[in-house]
């Protein structure tokens, strides 16, 4: 294909990608007062568990409108991103194999649920992180929080989240495309809960102990899952290697 020819292809994907996300957005758009709502409801939480006031401020005019096109914005790249990476796979078709089309299109399918799981896992330890985060306040305060730094937090925290979740994806795809063993992941294990320990520890506040597990227990599991994945192929490569060996050899026989 000339340059002018993958400039179409690009133009033709990205369209495509924009398009999927605008859809998205509208959809965002429609259910983003649900999650403002429902966002708050961690906070008007706080006074039944805490006895103080709390509640979030919109200090300018279009701080409740930006907001609601922030989540807008951010349902809209989760609801379309199968679209999206389907589009970038396509454009990447064509400087891979058969095989590797497969891997990256198993790749694309399997990192979307991973990525939703991972942004659940962080909506179900919110409560737990924003309450105690709150409770550091002094007791008779009130906790008037800013709606775009609330939101923002939250935002981030299932973002890192989901992306932590798909992490152990990428291990699996190394294995199966020859560049890491099950061996060398297996053998990384201690240093593997370490750095997820290190990580839940960071993204959760550090008394919260109870979200800090939440967190990193479904993190290990998916470890183990992919190294039990990469152990599973490394054993059936070395068959399918043993039994072209054992068919070549009658042949070989025959030449000599």
């Amino acid at each position: 294909m000339s340059l002018g020819g993958h400039l179409n292809e690009l133009a033709k994907r990205v369209t495509r990608a924009a398009l999927a996300l605008v859809v998205g957005t509208v959809v965002g758009f429609a259910l983003s007062g649900w999650l403002l709502e429902a966002v708050q409801t961690f906070i008007t939480a706080i006074e039944d568990e805490q006895g103080r006031m709390a509640l979030l401020n919109f200090g300018e005019i279009t701080a409740a409108f930006d907001l609601r096109l922030q989540l807008a914005f951010t349902v809209g790249v989760v609801l379309s991103s199968p679209v999206w990476l389907y589009q970038l796979w396509a454009f990447i078709v064509p400087a891979l194999t058969r095989r590797e089309k497969g891997y990256a299109l198993g790749f694309v399918g399997a990192a979307v649920p991973l990525f939703a799981a991972g942004c659940v896992a962080g909506w179900l330890v919110l409560p737990h992180m924003i309450s105690l985060l709150v409770g550091f306040a002094p007791s008779g305060s009130s906790s008037i929080l800013n709606a775009r730094s609330y939101v923002d937090f939250i935002l981030r925290l299932m973002l890192i989240v989901g992306i932590a979740f798909v992490l152990p994806l990428l291990l699996v795809l190394l294995n199966v495309v020859g560049v890491m063993s099950a061996s060398a992941i297996i053998g990384s294990w201690r240093y593997v809960i370490l750095a997820i320990t290190v990580f839940t520890a960071f993204a959760t506040p550090a008394a919260d102990v109870l979200s800090m597990f939440l967190l990193a227990v479904p993190m290990v599991l998916l470890y183990f899952a992919a190294a039990g994945f990469a152990w599973a192929n490394d054993k059936r490569r070395a068959k399918a290697i043993a039994a072209s060996d054992t068919t070549a050899l009658p042949l070989t026989r025959m030449v000599t």
